[in-house]
């Protein structure tokens, strides 16, 4: 897996990165943690929801996965618009508009009002995470990206670190004025976004030309290592927006992220009733603290591995055998009878562990040949259409449950489809007219 292209970074070139992950990775981090947060927190809200109000495990699933379809169907849109209008403003709009959607959904009082918040939901927070993937190649060479990436992707372990004991205790000891615990771990989980987005627009800069903590030699530095790694990308092939809406490789990223994200949102959405199945005596703050182990076990995991695909400038196979040993960890809970909850925990830890060391590499590999408005386009097509996988896999894990009486069928399902993740990923073929671009 090592290139030869691999070449340590001179001084300038560490200091001017060290400078920019330091001002700008921290807050988008912490906006990122929100964002999950926001996303999963149904997954605990429904301990005692869906007893409340009388929704199945089927039911639960749709309102968990729905969120997807409004995801999918503005995420390119707003993309654009975050391209052309700007970081500071659109990413603003967009944590304001579901921090309010957020707080709005712990009002539900049916599974179907819950279906239109959780849509509305996902269609506020559409374009987000492809427009921060976009927003960080505005300021990191792609040799420096997938740790990047990796580091902004920390939030998805540590917002289920810091919010799986949190959601625990807000569902065990909050009841305030009478309203069910539930509703307030939505609307509690949700205000932190309102003032994300206030936060963003007075500091978050756009560009290194607005980057007042840059100075001017250090401005001309990096604005020069992008303009040169454009020039390969467009001088190898120039793409449009349109042209990259069909093009083949991003088709093909496309179905693999699909299959990673099924296995992915399983995790978020369904762990903490697959872990209070254990034991009905276990307190909600209980399940929060067993939920947060396998994130804490794949927060160093996917920074070793995302640092390993960027000092070897390889992607692939960076990407593909984590998420073979996720599949393999899951396909043995589905398989295995053991009621050790040790032995149960250990599989969890790995299958979080590979799902999670992909987004990384996986995220470097759009970076390679889109640029500019195919890249805005590029990203949003990959993230929307791939996270339809953070319906089916819910969904099927819901009715696979009601249908059989068991969660096994389910986890299975899902296990394969990293497998099939994963064969997609080593498929792709590379692309020496851009080989180049690992180091100008």
């Amino acid at each position: 897996m090592a290139s030869s292209s691999a070449v340590a970074a001179s001084p300038i070139e560490a200091t001017i990165i060290r400078k920019i992950r330091t001002r700008i990775v921290p807050l988008i981090l912490v906006l990122w943690v929100i964002a999950k947060l926001d996303q999963i927190n149904i997954g605990f809200a429904a301990l005692t929801m869906n007893r409340e109000l009388a929704i199945t495990s089927q039911q639960y699933g749709f309102i968990a996965g729905v969120f997807f379809f409004g995801y999918f169907l503005f995420e390119i849109p707003s993309n654009l618009l975050l391209h052309r209008i700007g970081a500071r403003v659109w990413i603003s709009r967009i944590l304001i508009s579901w921090g309010t959607l957020a707080v709005l959904t712990g009002f539900a009082q049916t599974a179907h009002q819950l279906y239109v918040a959780r849509f509305l939901l996902g269609m506020a927070e559409a374009g987000y995470f492809p427009g921060l993937v976009l927003y960080l190649t505005y300021w990191f060479p792609q040799r420096h990206l997938a740790r990047t990436i990796a580091l902004l992707l920390t939030g998805n372990a540590l917002s289920n670190i810091v919010g799986a004991p949190l959601s625990g205790l807000i569902l065990d000891y909050v009841h305030w004025f009478g309203v069910g615990s539930w509703r307030w771990l939505l609307i509690l989980e949700g205000l932190p976004a309102i003032l994300g987005g206030i936060v963003i627009y007075l500091l978050l800069p756009g560009r290194p030309a607005e980057a007042s903590f840059l100075t001017a030699g250090e401005k001309d530095w990096i604005k020069a290592e992008l303009a040169l790694e454009e020039h390969q990308k467009l001088s190898a092939r120039k793409m449009t927006a349109g042209e990259a809406l069909t093009n083949g490789r991003v088709w093909h990223l496309t179905a693999a992220y699909f299959t990673a994200m099924i296995g992915n949102y399983v995790l978020g959405f369904w762990m903490p009733q697959l872990l209070k199945a254990f034991s009905s005596e276990y307190l909600n703050t209980t399940v929060g603290l067993l939920v947060m182990l396998p994130y804490l076990a794949a927060l160093p995991v996917m920074i070793l591995v995302a640092r390993a695909s960027d000092r070897r400038l390889e992607r692939r196979y960076h990407a593909a055998i984590p998420l073979v040993i996720g599949g393999i960890s899951l396909v043995l809970l589905a398989t295995t009878d053991s009621r050790s909850i040790v032995f149960s925990m250990a599989l969890w830890c790995l299958a979080a562990s590979g799902v999670y060391s992909l987004w990384g590499p996986f995220w470097s590999l759009p970076n390679e040949f889109l640029t500019g408005f195919s890249a805005a386009a590029g990203i949003a097509l990959i993230n929307s259409f791939g996270n339809l996988g953070g319906f089916v896999g819910p969904y099927a894990i819901g009715a696979i449950n009601q249908r059989t009486g068991s969660f096994r069928g389910g986890l299975l399902f899902v296990g394969i489809s990293l497998f099939t993740s994963a064969a997609l990923i080593l498929a792709l073929r590379k692309r020496p007219e851009h080989q180049g671009l690992a180091r100008i």
